[in-house]
This record gives C-alpha cells, structure tokens and sequence, in this order.
C-alpha cells in the first residue's frame, strides 16, 4: 500500500458565524479524517473582510497549520506587522513586490518524515490587476521541487473559466488546487488526467442564511436598486465546507479527493 498524508482544506471563513462552527466541529473533523495537515482560508474571517492575529492565532489553536487569505488579505491594515512575521499567514503570492507577507511556504508535516508546499495565487479575471498566477506558479514550483514533491495551491479567483485553466496548466507538477473566493461550494471535484486533485471552489464556512456569508436582504436591494448599500455579515444557517485529499507521499500525485460540507445541505423535503 502506498504512503499518504491527509490534507485537510477548510474554505473561506466568514465572520463569527464561520469561527464559531470552526470551534465547535473542526477537532472532530481532523479526528474524523485523521488530517496530517491542515489549511484554512482566513480571508473574510474578521467582520466578514480580512483577518487579525487573533484570529489567526486562535485557527492555530484549533489545529490548522496554514492559514490562507486572497483579496481581502490586506484589509485590515492592523495585520501588515504580524504579517512580516509569521510565515504560515500567507496572500496571494502574485501580489507586486514589496507587499506584506508571505506568498507560500514549505512546510514539516507533524510525525511524518515529509514537508509540504502550500502556495496562495490570485486570479485577475474581475479581480484586482496583479503579476500573472501563471508564470508565478511557474516559478515557484520550480523551487518547491528542491525540497518536496508534495504541493497545495489556494487558487483565489472570481472566473470558474480561470480557475480550471489554471488547474490543467498545473496539472501532474502539484498534487491539489483548491478553488477559493465565490463562497458557493462547486460539484466538480476530480482528479486530473496527471494527477493533480481539483475543485472549481471549496465554498465557504459561515451562514447559509444569506448572499455569500453577507446580510440577504441587504444584497437584495442592492440588486432590486442598484444604489450602495452597507453590507454586514448574517448569522444562521452555518455550515462548514471543507476538502479532503489523501496524497501519495512517493509520487506527490492525489489519490482521494471528498468535499465535506457539515451539516450537509437539505435536497428533498420528506
């Protein structure tokens, strides 16, 4: 039987509503999945937009090893400082040079003899005008290689079309994509021809009873009027949607690959 390590993935956190759910399943879940290591998106995780060290810290606590951010990385300007320090808070990688932070990271994985790359892009596609995900992927795979075949991406974009062509162009050099930023949980999870595992997006971790994690009838009316409208985070309704993947240590190719969404969505009434 090959070697693997379990990874453990845990989409965007949104507000309290998503910390709070975070609190009180993700220990069980890690036992469940008897995760060897773990990453969360922390992105939205303070007031539904950026993060801080508490919060980041308070993931650490709970079991996560990395903590992932996207456009919202930079937010809340309080996190720049704690930002230059801690090399397991990462944003995307293909932010212009000079910006805070850390963009991936080679990491030990806890009682295994083997280390893994975890690597934060963002699209460009409706998004922020950064370097190219593309050939920064390029370039740092390239390094990640010198030390471990094991590599995870957070690929944090807006267009689906992006984020599958990203996941071909990679395919068979990392062993997982994960989609990340719409919030909405897709049903394409596969292994590619190559063998590297892929999801269009994970999906959020937060409250259901809303528009993407923010206030439903706040989003309606922006939509019905077409004026500016604060947003505020919702409560209700939380869920946890979640990856894991189970990677061959030898060949660093994916060889599981399972959405978990806790609780699981209602589909019929009975």
């Amino acid at each position: 039987m090959p070697e693997h390590i379990n990874l453990l993935f845990v989409g965007d956190i949104v507000s309290d509503s998503g910390i709070s759910l975070l609190d009180t399943v993700l220990p069980s879940i890690i036992k469940k999945y008897s995760s060897d290591f773990v990453v969360i998106n922390g992105e939205n995780a303070h007031e539904g937009m950026g993060t801080n060290e508490h919060i980041v810290k308070h993931f650490y606590s709970l079991g996560a090893h990395v903590v992932t951010g996207g456009n919202h990385s930079f937010a809340k300007w309080k996190i720049y400082p704690y930002m230059k320090t801690d090399p397991k808070l990462l944003r995307p990688l293909n932010y212009p040079k000079g910006a805070h932070g850390y963009g991936y990271g080679i990491y030990e994985v806890p009682g295994r003899d083997v280390k893994i790359g975890v690597v934060n892009l963002m699209g460009r596609t409706f998004m922020q005008p950064l370097e190219d995900p593309f050939r920064a992927a390029d370039a740092v795979i390239e390094k990640i290689k010198a030390e471990t075949n094991l590599i995870f991406i957070d690929f944090h974009a807006e267009a689906t079309a992006e984020k599958q062509a990203f996941g071909w162009y990679v395919d068979g050099r990392v062993s997982l994509v994960a989609g990340t930023h719409t919030h909405v949980p897709t049903n394409d999870h596969r292994i590619l021809p190559k063998g590297t595992g892929y999801i269009t997006d994970v999906g959020m971790t937060g409250a259901f009873n809303s528009v993407i994690g923010m206030d439903k009838d706040t989003a309606i009316k922006r939509f019905l009027l077409q004026t500016p409208h604060r947003y505020s985070s919702a409560n209700g309704d939380n869920r946890m949607c979640a990856l894991h993947a189970k990677i061959n240590i030898e060949t660093g190719k994916c060889d599981h690959l399972e959405p978990v969404i806790y609780p699981s969505f209602k589909t019929s009434v009975l």
